[in-house]
Formats: structure tokens, sequence, C-alpha cells
């Protein structure tokens, strides 16, 4: 287990991470998702001793471990910058870890093999980094953690220089290979829809502040604030500025949305209501819809998806459709809200108001 207890850091009189509390449990999934300088990397190097708090202490399976530098520690990081020896084959990259170890030759060779093969690496293990395309060299580098064995594996956006295909392969593969390690495994990435996939547990991080932790989906589907919720969206999140009166929203006065039942407890007067971005609709879906008047300000086609970008009474919007959808700018549109989505958070805190909500599609 791995205790971070009220640890800081600040560099020149700025704080990049504020005092946080955190506990990884062994044979552990955690993704820290942020947007860039959130506080991900400043995290990890705390966690692996390449960098001692300002504050608070580190602790493994019960022991301090604040002063001990990280070559003392059974660590193994990855970086989005990729990083390998240049004179030594592929082989012999992925092989260092155990061969320092003293690891038999036998059991070398064959996770050495193992993790190639995973990592489509074994028709190059006879080439040096530098004969390899980025992808292939980050990959080397994905190995060489994996059969490390180490207690704590610090993966620092390690897919992002990979093509489409293969990076979503791993993504499916690597919560497996973590599970059956029984290591602590932190994640870092900038992408919603990379934790969603990953599972496991999710850290948000906005200015090197924690904002919430817990099991991925419960926090997507139930974030604690606004800037939670903000942080767990791609597209962004939707939001405006409402009153709840009785069981409407209005807006200048004029009822816009019903009250759904899940924040029929939330009190009378200002909410920020918000929304994911997949729940409006061009037409409407499942008789949960409410059609809301929104004017067209730009559509993007992306594959088989379109972000039309929507004005509503000030508000910007978007909202991501199935189907190519090339709609004029300017062009009024009537949209249709789900209802059973919606988030409302106070105006003043950013705290969440209200029950549950029912989990995004």
């Amino acid at each position: 287990m791995l205790e971070l207890r009220n640890v800081s850091k600040t560099v020149g009189g700025s704080s990049h991470i504020h005092p946080t509390d955190l506990t990884l449990e062994r044979g552990s999934l955690n993704v820290l998702l942020g947007p860039t300088l959130s506080g991900k990397t400043s995290l990890m190097r705390l966690m692996a001793g390449l960098d001692r708090p300002t504050e608070g202490t580190i602790h493994f399976d019960g022991i301090d471990v604040t002063g001990m530098p990280v070559q003392k520690r059974n660590v193994a990081m990855v970086y989005q910058q990729f990083i390998n020896y240049p004179a030594l084959t592929v082989y012999e990259n992925i092989a260092s870890p155990m061969r320092i170890a003293g690891r038999d030759a036998a059991t070398i060779d064959r996770e050495v093999r193992k993790a190639a093969d995973l990592l489509k690496l074994t028709p190059y293990l006879d080439r040096t980094p530098l004969n390899l395309s980025g992808g292939q060299q980050q990959r080397t580098a994905l190995a060489r953690a994996i059969v490390k064995n180490a207690n704590l594996v610090l993966l620092d956006e390690p897919l992002a220089n990979l093509d489409y295909k293969l990076r979503e392969e791993l993504r499916l593969e690597l919560p497996k290979i973590f599970a059956e390690s029984g290591a602590i495994f932190v994640y870092a990435t900038t992408e919603p829809s990379e934790a969603l996939l990953l599972g496991g547990n999710t850290v948000t991080l906005s200015e090197g502040r924690v904002t919430q932790f817990g099991k991925t989906i419960d926090v997507y589907r139930r974030p604690i604030d606004l800037l939670t919720a903000r942080t767990f969206a791609d597209p962004p999140l939707n939001t405006v500025n409402l009153v709840r009166s009785g069981n409407q929203f209005l807006l200048n006065g004029v009822a816009v949305i019903p009250v759904p039942a899940h924040l029929e407890n939330i009190p009378e007067g200002s909410v920020t209501v918000a929304f994911q971005p997949h729940h409006l609709f061009l037409k409407p879906a499942n008789g949960h819809t409410t059609p809301l008047s929104t004017r067209t300000q730009v559509s993007e086609i992306a594959g088989s998806e379109s972000f039309v970008h929507l004005d509503f009474a000030g508000a910007r919007w978007v909202m991501l459709a199935h189907g190519i959808h090339d709609i004029d700018p300017g062009q009024d549109l009537t949209v249709h809200l789900d209802t059973r989505h919606l988030m409302a958070f106070d105006q003043l805190t950013g705290r969440a108001l209200g029950s549950a909500f029912q989990a995004a599609a």
C-alpha cells in the first residue's frame, strides 16, 4: 500500500502540489486525470522518490520512505518521452532490470519474449533503439517496465506517441497485465475516455489539487463538484446558470427545463446546471428529452461523429451527434436534452447538489 500523508511540493514559492492525502492499494490501477500542468507528473515524481515533498510523508507498506532515493525503491517509470539505452539491443533493453536483479537466464529470456510478443516487438529484438520508430522505442520502454516486477509502476502518458490501433489494443491489455502483478499502477492521462477505458480508480487533478478520488466510473457519474465534472468531460462539459423554482429550471423567469426526479431535493434559487455533450440530440429520444431552442455557431465533422457548437442564451454548448451533420452557422436549431443525466452545482461553491444521477451512456 502506498500512502501520501499531507504531502505538498513547493518550488520557488509556487505550489506544484497542494496538501494531499492519498492511499493506493496493492494490485490496483489508478489513473491520474487532469489537463496539462494539473500536477500529474509532479505527483508521480513524489511517489517515485525522484522529488522529496516540501511537507508531509510517503509510506509504502507501512514504512516511511520519504527520504529514500529512487535507486533503493522497487519502482518502474515510463514517460511519454521514452528513455532507452541507445547502445543496447531491444532484447537487452528489456532484459536490463532483470539482469540487475540477478534473475536466471531462462527466466530473463522467457519474460523478454513474452513482453516483446505482447508489445509487437519480436521482429526487432536484435535492433538498437536508434533503428526503431518512435512508437517502437516507446513500446520498448513499456516492455522494460512490465518485466521489472516492480512494486510501483508509474506510467506518464505512455501511449501518447503510439498509433491509434496499437494504442487501443494496449489500453485493453494493460489492465489485465497489471491485475496479475500485484503491483500498484499509476497511469497519468489528459483524456477522460482513456480513464474510462482503463477503469480501476481515478484521481482528478486541477492546478496541483486532488479534487476527487474513487472508482473511475463513480467519479465520472457522481463528481463532487463542478471542477471535477469539467475535468471528466471531453468535449467540454455544457453548463448554464438557471434558477430552480418548483418543478422547473427558469431562465430569465421563463421555464426551460423540468427538474428531474434525482434533483427534486435541491434548494430553490440559483444553480449551475450541467450535462455531457452526448446527452443532446437532434431528435427526441427515449421519452426523457426536453426541446431547447439554440443557434448553431459551427459544426465539425469527425469521421462518423459531428461536433455541433451551439449558443443557448449566451451559454456556449457542444452537441456530440452521431453521423455527419453539416449545419450552417447562425442557423436556429431545436435540440433535445436528456434530463435524466443533468447535474446541478451550487453557483458559489461549485459543490454538487442533489442525489446520484443515472449513469452516463
